[in-house]
């Protein structure tokens, strides 16, 4: 390992307790040998690290759709890192940690907001995708069906109950969320944005039945987008993610703080709208205070003028090149009836890494 990585390590594991305060630490479920042994053997909600007792209680009391939670946190976490595989924090994890992200998530920015969105909403699809398979015993498919059929279709099939999945990420995901304070009514504002969009990227989905594909009859039923597409709409929201400033008010449960968009001159944020409060870091060099681990040695792109270009991503510090040789299948031939042949050719790559 790179001696300014194992130092950001070192220096990430010290900063952990730090950390682990305001933390949803239970994201730690989908990674590690937790995760692997779901399918194997028993969960213990008590092994499960960082839950509120109203979280344990749900568990206890649902133990049997709890690996899909774990599943849609791990699904929330590899869309993350799909969307900011190109940017200068690319949503890496880091192993043996109960803070997964590390000290990025500790502060109130546009990447924690896009987190706390991803996350929740890969809990509500993962749960409404497993019971529409018939994996749970407590729920199943959606019988309310949304008003009548259309012009020459009726409903069939299986619809995916996402109220339900949205109504578990709710329940579990918001249940620690419940202090008065304005990194609380930030992750829960999150929260529902992502469950949100789950909600608003329903549609039919539709089969035609008859001879030969001749749709005489077609039934239709609800589906879940694939979560590619909710990456890609919370991807934008976060680009155009609002900030707020803190505000404190006086109730009778004593200190309140709120949130309020801090320009009034723009729309204020909608449901659908993520929130922050505090600026990124440049997360151009490793620092083990904000969890950047730099950008030196990430692979660039020398063409781009985005921030994956050499330019933006490698801070104005250069980029190296280096040619790399790559076997690939070429001149594949169809046979009749039925394979491919293929040879195999040595391609040669300029690859590009930040200095």
């Amino acid at each position: 390992m790179e001696p300014h990585l194992l130092r950001l390590l070192l220096g990430l594991l010290l900063c952990g307790t730090r950390v682990l305060a305001g933390y949803p630490i239970w994201w730690s479920l989908a990674l590690g040998q937790q995760y692997t042994s779901l399918g194997s053997q028993p969960l213990l909600c008590g092994s499960i690290p960082g839950l509120v007792p109203k979280q344990l209680r749900f568990c206890r009391n649902y133990i049997e759709i709890m690996p899909s939670v774990a599943e849609g946190v791990k699904l929330g976490i590899q869309e993350c890192q799909h969307q900011f595989r190109g940017r200068r924090w690319n949503c890496t994890t880091i192993d043996d940690s109960l803070a997964i992200f590390g000290p990025v998530l500790d502060k109130a920015t546009r990447e924690s907001a896009f987190v706390h969105a991803i996350a929740s909403a890969g809990v509500a699809f993962a749960v409404t995708r497993s019971c529409a398979e018939g994996t749970s015993t407590i729920c199943g498919c959606d019988s309310h069906h949304k008003g009548p059929p259309g012009e020459g279709w009726k409903w069939g099939g299986c619809s995916e109950d996402a109220d339900f999945g949205v109504l578990v990420s709710r329940e579990f995901a918001d249940a620690r969320e419940n202090r008065p304070d304005a990194r609380s009514a930030m992750n829960k504002h999150n929260n529902e944005a992502g469950r949100t969009t789950i909600l608003d990227h329903m549609h039919l989905k539709c089969k035609c039945h008859g001879l030969s594909g001749s749709c005489e009859v077609k039934t239709c039923w609800w589906a879940q987008p694939d979560f590619r597409a909710i990456g890609d709409f919370l991807k934008d929201k976060y680009d155009s993610a609002s900030e707020m400033v803190v505000e404190k008010h006086r109730e009778s449960r004593g200190w309140v703080e709120t949130l309020r968009a801090k320009y009034a001159l723009f729309k204020p944020p909608t449901e659908r709208d993520l929130v922050y409060y505090e600026n990124s870091p440049n997360f151009c060099e490793p620092n083990p205070e904000t969890g950047s681990f730099g950008t030196r040695d990430r692979t660039c792109n020398v063409t781009s003028h985005g921030i994956d270009g050499c330019d933006l991503l490698c801070c104005g510090r250069g980029h190296n090149t280096r040619t790399e040789k790559r076997k690939e299948k070429c001149h594949c031939i169809f046979h009749w009836c039925c394979y491919v042949s293929c040879q195999e050719c040595i391609r040669i790559y300029d690859v590009h890494t930040c200095k």
